[in-house]
């Protein structure tokens, strides 16, 4: 066990699946996914630098 982290307080839940895309990215407290932006809008989030070949 190490001293004052957040591992050593029992740790808190920060992400957890998010109910559109299915990704482990939806942030519990923000209410926002990080992935596809579920909570903040309702178009998907995509950016033209992130394209898979």
């Amino acid at each position: 066990m190490t001293k004052g982290t957040t591992s050593s307080f029992g740790g808190k839940k920060t992400h957890t699946i998010c109910r559109r895309c299915g990704k482990h990215a939806y942030h519990v407290r923000k209410r926002v996914c990080a992935s596809c932006g579920y909570g903040r809008t309702s178009k998907r989030r995509r950016y033209n630098w992130a394209k898979q070949h």
